[in-house]
């Protein structure tokens, strides 16, 4: 038996339900999502690292969706799109060589 205490996916207790897997599952609160979902993404860009797998880079923009959501963030496309006019993206693929 596994022991885990994470934040799943919505579908993820109905999916153990079908395979006759017992668990427990509870809401987090507001404070407890937002570490949760900082977890999370630490977990999935780990992952996304060991395996370099399009899977896991969708579970990592999944979580980055949440967060967005979170009130704290709401505002994190103007300051992207900010970022951007000012510094560039990453299309030109640029490669900075020198010391520091």
């Amino acid at each position: 038996m596994v022991n885990y205490n994470k934040l799943v996916r919505d579908k993820i207790p109905e999916i153990l339900s079908k395979k006759g897997i017992i668990y427990q599952k509870r809401i987090a609160s507001s404070k407890e999502y937002k570490i949760e979902l900082i977890k999370k993404l630490e977990e999935e860009v780990k992952e996304f690292l060991e395996k370099k797998d399009i899977y896991e880079l969708a579970d990592i923009m999944e979580v980055i969706e949440a967060i967005k959501e979170l009130p704290e963030y709401k505002n994190v496309k103007e300051i992207k799109k900010e970022k951007k006019k000012q510094r560039g993206g990453f299309k030109k693929r640029i490669i900075l060589k020198g010391q520091k």
